[in-house]
Parts: C-alpha cells; sequence; structure tokens
C-alpha cells in the first residue's frame, strides 16, 4: 500500500482533495449548489437523504451528459457512506466529473460538501462513484470517446477508476458466492424474548412516475427512484425502534431495468436484521403498466443507526425473523454485515497500524485484490522521485514521505510486454534472477488473477534467521493503451502459514511490477517497494549509494527475460485474458437482491 495520511486519503476520499492548477478545469466538471430548505428536511430539520440522492444524481448524470453529448441513464451506484446528517439553512455543495470512460459507460465521481454560511465553515458529507450509460435513440450503440487526463490527480482516478470497474461488475456474483459459502456457517437465528416482528416493519407503497419524476427520455430518474426507496427504508427502520433513525449507509446496487413516464412503482422494505446498534433494511423497487407482470427495477440494502441528544449511536431492539425467507433474510444480513466489515477494514487500513497483514479468506479476496493493485497503481502514478543512481541502463530512485520510504527500479527491456508479464507473473522462477528469493512456495490459487505464495529470504546477518513473507500476487492486463500490465504484491496472513522458528515472519505493505508496452518489441519494466522494516536491510547500501547490487538484480531480470522471451508461458494467460475480457463489455445486470 502507499504511505500514511496523504495516501490512505487519497484512496478514501480521492475527489475531495483540488488541483493546484485552478486555470485548468476539468470539461466534464459540474457542479451545483442547493440550499437546504424546510421543504427538503426531515421532522429533525435535516436534510432527507432520499433529496440529496437526487441532487447527487442530476449532477452526476449532467456531468455525464457534458462528456457523451446525449443522454445518460444512471446503471451503478457504488457504496456511499454517509458521515454527516446536513441541517436546514446549511448549502449543499456537489461536485461531479467523469473519471473514466469505457465502451458506452462512464465512471462519475461525486464528492458532497456541507457550508455553513454564517459560521464560515464547510465540512465533507461523502463522496460517491456513479457509472451512466449513454443512449442515443436511433443510432445504435454509442463509442464514448475517452477523457484524457492532464493532472496527477486525473491520472490517478483515471488509473484507479478500471480497477473500481473490475470490482463493480464482478460484486453481484462475488456477494452471491459469500453468501452461499458464509449463510451455512452462520447457524440457527438466535430467538430473543423481547425482540420485534419483522413483519411489523414491513412497509409497501406505490407512485405514479409522472413527468416531473423523468428525464427528456421520458425514463424515470435514477435519483428519484433511489429516493423513494429511501422513503419506505426509514419508515421500516423508524417501525422497529419507534425513533427517527439515521441513514449511514447504502449497498453498492445496480439498476437492472428502466421505468417510464406512466409506471407504477411498487416499492417494499422490511428490517432483515439488527445488530446493537445498527440494523439493515433491505428494499426493493419493482415497476408495472396496466396489467403487465412486475418488472424488478432495484434492490438495496441500507444500515440506519438511532442517535441521541449527544448524536452517539443509541441500542436497537433485536428483530424476529419470520420463517423460512425471514431467517434466510436475517442470516445473509449477518453475512453481508461482516462483508461490509471487512471492506471498511481493508480499504481504509492505516499504514502506521501493526499488523498490516491482514487474513485472507474468500470473503475479502475481492477487496484485498482490489486494495493491492490500487495501492500499486496510487505509487505508479506519484511524480516526485529522486534518482538516487543509475548504472547499467537500471535506474533507482527513492521517495520519502510521511516518515515511508519508497523507492523504484526503472529499466528497458527488448522483449514484449505480454511475455515479460507472463515471466514476471510466477513468482516461482523470480528465484532464477533474484538472489533475495532463496525460496518460493506455492500456496494458493484464490482465483484467476489472484495466487497465494510462501517467499523465504536470506538472513542479512550472520547469525540472524532469515524472513519469510506470505504474499498476495494480484495480476491484471491492460484495459487500454493508456494502462500497464500489472502484478501487485501484498503481505496476508493464513492460518495454515503461521511464523516458525527459524524464520523472522516479514510483512510487505506495497510491492510489484508495472509493464509498459514502448513498442512491440521494447517494455518499461518498474519495480515499486513500500520499505518496510523487514525490507530495508536488503536494499539500505544501495539506497545510501555503497553498493549496487539493485544493478546486477535488474540486469540478471533483463538477462533472464531476453532468455526466455520465445519460451512457452510460464502461466497460462488464456484463462486471465478470458476472465478480463468480460470485463471489458459493458454494465450486466446484477443478480436480483432481496428485500
Amino acid at each position: 500500500m502507499t504511505s500514511e495520511g496523504k495516501y490512505a486519503d487519497i484512496m478514501q476520499d480521492p475527489l475531495f482533495i483540488q488541483e493546484s492548477d485552478e486555470v485548468y478545469r476539468n470539461p466534464t466538471e459540474v457542479k451545483m449548489s442547493q440550499i437546504v430548505l424546510p421543504c427538503h428536511a426531515n421532522h429533525c430539520g435535516e436534510l432527507s437523504v432520499g433529496q440529496l440522492l437526487k441532487w447527487m444524481d442530476s449532477t452526476a448524470c449532467l456531468s455525464a451528459e457534458r462528456h457523451a453529448g446525449c443522454s445518460c441513464v444512471t446503471a451503478s451506484v457504488d457504496d456511499i457512506l454517509f458521515k454527516h446528517t446536513i441541517g436546514v439553512g446549511n448549502v449543499v455543495n456537489i461536485i461531479a466529473k467523469v473519471n473514466r470512460a469505457f465502451t458506452s459507460s462512464m465512471e462519475v465521481g461525486i464528492v458532497v460538501n456541507c457550508e455553513d454560511l454564517y459560521a464560515d465553515r464547510q465540512w465533507k458529507v461523502c463522496h460517491a462513484f456513479a457509472t451512466f450509460v449513454a443512449r442515443r435513440t436511433g443510432a445504435g450503440k454509442v463509442q464514448l470517446k475517452q477523457v484524457p487526463p492532464r493532472t496527477q490527480m486525473e491520472q490517478m482516478e483515471y488509473s484507479l477508476a478500471a480497477e473500481r470497474r473490475r470490482m463493480r461488475l464482478i460484486h453481484a456474483e462475488t456477494i452471491t458466492d459469500l453468501l452461499n459459502s458464509s449463510t451455512a456457517q452462520l447457524g440457527e437465528c438466535q430467538e430473543y424474548q423481547d425482540a420485534v416482528p419483522a413483519e411489523r416493519t414491513r412497509v409497501e407503497s406505490v407512485e405514479l412516475v409522472l413527468p416531473p419524476h423523468a428525464n427528456h427520455q421520458v425514463s424515470t430518474f435514477g435519483g428519484q427512484i433511489m429516493a423513494w426507496m429511501e422513503n419506505v427504508a426509514t419508515i421500516a427502520a423508524s417501525r422497529l425502534c419507534n425513533a427517527h433513525p439515521t441513514l449511514r449507509s447504502i449497498d453498492m446496487f445496480h439498476f437492472r431495468g428502466p421505468s417510464h413516464i406512466g409506471d407504477r412503482l411498487v416499492l417494499k422494505a422490511i428490517v432483515n436484521n439488527t445488530f446493537k446498534q445498527s440494523m439493515e433494511v433491505g428494499v426493493c423497487a419493482e415497476a408495472y403498466k396496466g396489467g403487465e407482470p412486475l418488472r424488478h427495477i432495484n434492490s438495496a440494502f441500507m444500515t440506519f443507526e438511532v442517535l441521541d441528544s449527544d448524536r452517539k449511536p443509541c441500542t436497537v431492539p433485536r428483530i424476529r425473523p419470520e420463517p423460512v425467507d425471514g431467517k434466510r433474510r436475517y442470516q445473509e444480513a449477518v453475512a453481508r454485515r461482516k462483508i461490509r466489515l471487512d471492506r471498511k477494514y481493508i480499504l481504509s487500513c492505516k499504514q502506521a497500524e501493526v499488523p498490516v497483514s491482514v487474513p485472507w479468506e474468500p470473503s475479502n479476496q475481492m477487496y484485498l485484490s482490489f486494495n493491492n493493485v490500487t495501492a500499486l497503481k496510487l505509487m505508479d502514478t506519484r511524480n516526485n522521485w529522486v534518482l538516487t543512481s543509475e548504472k547499467n541502463k537500471v535506474r533507482l530512485y527513492t521517495l520519502e514521505e510521511n516518515h515511508m520510504l519508497c523507492f523504484k527500479v526503472e529499466m528497458n527491456v527488448s522483449v514484449a510486454a505480454e511475455q515479460t508479464f507472463h515471466l514476471l507473473s510466477d513468482l516461482r522462477r523470480r528465484k532464477e534472477w533474484d538472489p533475495v528469493y532463496e525460496e518460493c512456495e506455492y500456496i494458493n490459487q484464490a482465483d484467476e488473477e489472484d495466487t497465494l505464495y510462501r517467499v523465504a529470504t536470506p538472513s542479512v546477518s550472520k547469525r540472524g534467521n532469515g524472513q519469510d513473507f506470505i504474499l498476495l500476487a494480484s495480476r491484471r492486463i491492460p484495459c487500454d493503451a493508456r494502462d500497464p500490465y500489472l502484478i501487485a504484491l501484498r503481505s496476508v496472513t493464513l492460518p495454515t502459514h503461521p511464523p516458525t522458528e527459524d524464520y523472522t515472519r516479514g510483512e510487505v505493505l506495497c510491492a510489484g511490477f508495472t509493464i509498459w508496452e514502448e513498442s512491440s518489441t521494447v517494455t518499461k519494466i518498474t519495480y515499486y517497494n513500500q520499505a518496510t522494516p523487514g525490507v530495508l536491510p536488503y536494499i539500505s547500501t544501495d539506497i545510501a549509494g555503497l553498493s549496487s547490487s539493485f544493478s546486477s538484480t535488474f540486469s540478471a531480470c533483463s538477462h533472464f527475460l531476453e532468455a526466455n522471451k520465445d519460451s512457452p508461458a510460464a502461466l497460462p494467460l488464456s484463462a486471465l485474458t478470458h476472465s478480463m475480457a468480460s470485463l471489458q463489455v459493458d454494465q450486466k445486470p446484477q443478480q436480483e437482491g432481496l428485500a
């Protein structure tokens, strides 16, 4: 991963950092400012989250249409965490801009800030990433032009958008697999004497889609549907606790189909489960017109809290689920909560925290992989590296920031980029050119793109033990010519491979290769490593200028690649290519959720 503070903040809030060049403005950027009036608020004097979602969706849609030059519809919205509520009289400032365009879809980043005009202060409320699909009437599928990144921040967002899109497209399948594997281990629902029957929280409401609810394509605004869903979810949560709940988060969801003017939208909500200070509400939206059967439009899972007078979470009542479906929803809510907590921990982990190695398990594989690749991409977008030494056309750079030392090694080889990627992907072959890799043991193929290894390294002192590392290696092929091949490495822990007396267990925060195709026969390789105490002794003399072992090591890497440039690939790329190719298509429907 990246260094503490700035890098960690970038990962969590990439859009909130403003560009230093005030002259340049992203051509897709759209700003909206709204003063919160009583008609926008609930009975507590706080802005309705449903109203905020409508404003966010409208701003993002305008940004998408500014880039596409045609009508756009909301396809999906990633997880949203609401950090603060907004009171009447405050001003809501929303900024949206297109981070990256794909075939006919694009990712739009949204940042919401709140402004107190009288106290002259601002604070962040939330950020979100929404996907929009361009629709041009009667002209076939739209081929969007790319958004060329011009600043370091835009380059970072462009690069990370590809990884977020990958996670977005496999999200539904991954969550379904995790739920299927987890619910069998959750046991029976616990019975509580004072539990509230879940049936008491059930809400059903119908809305008629009128022209003010629709866009210029007579399709219902995605934000309007989200607002209606938030309304019934809030009623369900209120029925449980007999108090006004506060919406804290919404899980990632996809729109499965459009609704139009004249449709009736049936919105259903029920409390799936309660935890000590929060509850999960499942909500779905279905549409019909006349005698047509119901069409499933969307499902979402919303987490609510009840706050006391000091704005602290209160304990919420227990829920007694209905038989069969209710118990299934109850158990799946437990699994989803675990997934949410894993995701929150992994994606917000600070580098000063010890241990940095996160336990690997199937339920957090997707987020560990995302975090692994994202951390490497963030290092790759840094532009303030300092050239420390150069020998035999191998360049060593260093970067010290926030008390963290990073280094990178760069060189060109006369080997095709794809073959270079093949050869470097299999860590078992690294010992053929890197003396630090004394042993490399294959542990497990987590999925088609992620592999677990145990790596043993020699002692840096005569009497000390060697070190070993449990590494997650995540591979990515490029989405387009602006992306490199990637091999990202980070430490994880495995119960099957605990530390032993023979080795000192080391940790890798972030390391790996970016592989850029310079031409059909020339490839630029960059190796990154965020130096931890376990890694630093191996390269300290190089950084101090007392040794050039890095040059010898990467010269050996160059010879290894050139000697094997015509050999069959060490790892078959067919499965990986097929997997990644499936992510090149635009948004696919998410599996139907449960409410």
